[in-house]
């Protein structure tokens, strides 16, 4: 089986998944997130954007101060979001480096499985938008 071209994310209110899906211009994809870098950890607000066809067109990275701080800004963007609505989302793998952190949906090289970064959620077959962790 190989990778499909556009991954497909399910969106589960409550839980991890629960701030994706269309808005005007097409996909989007957010969160609240942390890297560990050297053994501190770093709050980040982030928000990807999509065509509808699932491509990526820009991320929004912001450093926060806490994961309250990024919620606070992740809602700020979301309700700028003209149309939103939370849903399933299908989207390409694509990667972004900012402050040295890799953010993204990025394959795996070495088996058949796409990884959301820094989120560390896992897809892969049957390919039906759920996430391992």
């Amino acid at each position: 089986m190989t990778i499909p071209a556009v991954i497909l994310i399910q969106h589960e209110p409550g839980h991890r998944t629960d701030t994706i899906g269309h808005y005007q211009h097409g996909q989007f994809l957010a969160s609240v997130t942390a890297t560990l870098d050297e053994q501190e950890r770093r709050w980040y607000a982030v928000l990807h954007l999509f065509d509808g066809a699932g491509r990526h067109r820009s991320s929004r990275i912001e450093a926060t101060c806490s994961a309250a701080d990024g919620l606070t800004r992740l809602g700020d963007w979301l309700a700028a979001l003209p149309g939103r609505r939370f849903a399933d989302i299908a989207i390409g793998p694509f990667s972004v480096h900012h402050e040295g952190q890799l953010f993204g949906l990025v394959v795996e090289e070495d088996r058949e499985w796409v990884e959301l970064y820094p989120d560390r959620l896992g897809f892969s077959a049957p390919w039906d938008g759920l996430y391992d962790t």
